[in-house]
């Protein structure tokens, strides 16, 4: 009895060896907005149940996150095809959908990188308007919408704000003026903290307001989103990019992350962020719940 104790115990242990080989180590970056901790907590959550040791490195600015995947330094990261092709890569080309994911796999393949499946939501720019400015314009649905509208008022003061980046940004609202020809004066444009941009339109202190189209608030504030009619504003879908020798020891990180991808479209990556941004929740019990209500493809 005593030997086959020790047989056991020492199987067990060798079990626990084995178990533990298995946890591969992988680092996963997140940019500072909380978006990203959410899908850094998701995919390091749902790699845990497959073998894997998840390390997230949360709180990065947009650059230092892609050089540390491009460096190694990092393992993973979720980026937007938006941001390779005009940050990373400076292509000023309008592509769609399909044709930007397919350039920057093309592009980022040549610094060793390697996206994976792209996930069903487009976190771009849109102007929004708040609730009430929204009833009393009901026909504005698009930019070109407000261009005429702004024109026809003009010599009135239609405030708008927007974030401090993008208002500088020569890509950012110099190009959006001249695309779509707004009649924007210096004293219309109020530059801020975009989280402030979101309180300026829910208390209706602005007529106008750059916002994000995964924004959580979006809804909850009940702010009306005009449709970029004439396309400026790039696709920004996301998709997990990892390093590609990471992935070639790793080759069934690609399988595996598909699913999680795919289950994420434009109105839950809206519900998963309001749930952080306004009833509070940390990324880390959103991700828990998600994957608890969301079993995928080789889930556990």
């Amino acid at each position: 009895m005593k030997k086959l104790l020790i047989a056991l115990g020492a199987a067990w242990f060798g079990l626990t060896l084995a178990s533990g080989a298995q946890a591969d180590p992988i680092r996963i970056g997140a940019k500072v907005f909380t978006e990203q901790a959410i899908l850094a907590e998701l995919t390091g959550q749902y790699l845990s149940r497959h073998g894997y040791q998840p390390e997230i490195v949360g709180g990065l600015g947009s650059t230092i996150a892609w050089n540390g995947v491009k460096n190694a330094q990092l393992d993973l990261t979720w980026e937007y095809t938006g941001t390779s092709l005009v940050a990373y890569n400076h292509v000023t080309e309008r592509l769609d959908k399909d044709a930007s994911y397919q350039r920057v796999k093309q592009l980022d393949a040549k610094v060793g990188l390697a996206w994976l499946a792209p996930t069903r939501f487009n976190n771009t720019y849109a102007q929004a308007l708040p609730e009430k400015v929204a009833r009393q314009h009901p026909e504005l649905n698009s930019i070109s919408d407000l261009a005429g509208l702004l024109k026809a008022e003009a010599g009135k003061r239609h405030l708008t704000a927007l974030d401090i980046e993008f208002a500088n940004r020569s890509d950012g609202l110099a190009g959006l003026v001249k695309a779509y020809g707004l009649s924007y004066t210096r004293d219309d444009i109020r530059q801020m903290d975009p989280g402030l941009v979101y309180t300026a339109l829910r208390n209706g202190q602005v007529f106008t307001g750059l916002v994000y189209t995964t924004d959580g608030r979006l809804d909850a504030f009940k702010l009306k989103v005009l449709e970029d009619d004439k396309g400026y504003f790039p696709d920004y879908t996301a998709a997990p990019v990892v390093n590609a020798r990471y992935l070639e020891r790793h080759p069934d990180l690609a399988t595996l992350l598909k699913p999680l991808a795919e289950s994420l479209d434009q109105a839950t990556m809206r519900q998963l962020n309001a749930k952080v941004d306004i009833e509070r929740q940390t990324p880390a019990q959103v991700a828990r719940d998600f994957l608890a209500q969301h079993p995928l493809d080789g889930g556990q």
